[in-house]
């Protein structure tokens, strides 16, 4: 079975870049795995669900090309959502544990038989949390990893400081402990090193990337946005997460006034209590916005990162 720290020293730097739905496809996976960081992709993003083999062959083969061509890629993740309303879990599990996916990144309501099925061939589980008493859940499910999704990270994400979040994490779990929330640069990386975390986590940055599924409006709204620009609500996905105002406004609902979700009609699979779909119409953003200020390729991207990486190791030493 793969350990942790082998998959660890696989990376150029110790960074995941974050599964993103719609946004993340084989395209961006590849170039963040060729770039020597861990590429994710939603399973649900591969429709219909037959397209989820193609993009793992398609992921695979050219990983495997680049290795033999004398390059060092990262390994790749798939994320997948334990939730009821996910009637493909199974299958696309299934298809995960035939290909060997070295990663598979849990959110929601953790299943044990999940665990178990990617231990069965040696690869690894990180689960994503808000809080503790998520994270007892999923250390006692026997997970390697988990992923602290704090106040200000993009799509769904907590309320809690990663000081707070991370800290009590790491007191209770001697796995890797993954950091998210705000993280756009390489001295925030540097930074969650600092705190304790093994790896960071990192996905608004990427969508304003020229291998991201974005469009155009959308990578130009996240270069023009603030920490201001970006409102918490549970309205659109059922999920309390952080989404573009800007993008809000474009369906014409204020989002200094949105309406209270009502939680029995909440359905994670098809979105919250608007005809307007989360990660389609609105516009998923952390509160690291206001430190973007381009849309490069993810191989000059990761470039950056790692110059502000060393940069800011080299002051934490002095």
């Amino acid at each position: 079975m793969t350990t942790a720290n082998d998959f660890i020293r696989q990376l150029r730097l110790p960074l995941i870049g974050s599964p993103m739905f719609i946004v993340s496809t084989p395209a961006l996976v590849i170039a963040q795995c060729q770039a020597g960081i861990v590429g994710s992709f939603p399973a649900l993003n591969a429709r219909p669900q037959a397209m989820l083999r193609d993009w793992l062959t398609e992921i695979r083969d050219t990983l495997a090309a680049s290795k033999g061509a004398g390059h060092k890629p990262a390994p790749y993740a798939v994320n997948q959502i334990c939730h009821g309303s996910n009637d493909r879990l199974m299958a696309d599990m299934e298809l995960c544990v035939e290909f060997e996916v070295p990663l598979i990144i849990t959110s929601l309501q953790l299943n044990r038989d999940v665990v178990d099925a990617v231990h069965s061939y040696g690869g690894l589980v990180f689960h994503d949390v808000i809080n503790v008493r998520h994270a007892d859940k999923a250390i006692e499910a026997g997970v390697d990893g988990v992923i602290a999704v704090c106040a200000g990270a993009g799509g769904h994400a907590g309320r809690l400081s990663p000081f707070a979040l991370c800290k009590e994490i790491r007191a209770r779990f001697d796995g890797v402990v993954v950091l998210a929330g705000a993280i756009t640069s390489g001295a925030d990386v540097a930074a969650a090193r600092a705190m304790g975390a093994d790896l960071a986590y990192m996905g608004t940055r990427f969508i304003a990337s020229e291998e991201a599924n974005a469009v155009d409006g959308y990578k130009q709204m996240i270069v023009d946005s603030a920490a201001s620009d970006v409102v918490y609500t549970s309205l659109f996905s059922g999920v309390q997460g952080n989404y573009l105002k800007g993008s809000v406004r474009n369906i014409g609902m204020d989002p200094e006034a949105l309406p209270e979700a009502d939680k029995t009609k909440m359905n994670f699979g098809s979105g919250g209590n608007t005809d307007a779909k989360a990660w389609v119409d609105i516009w998923s953003a952390g509160q690291g916005v206001g430190g973007i200020d381009s849309v490069p390729s993810v191989a000059d991207l990761v470039d950056q990162l790692e110059s502000e990486f060393d940069g800011a190791r080299e002051r934490l030493a002095g």
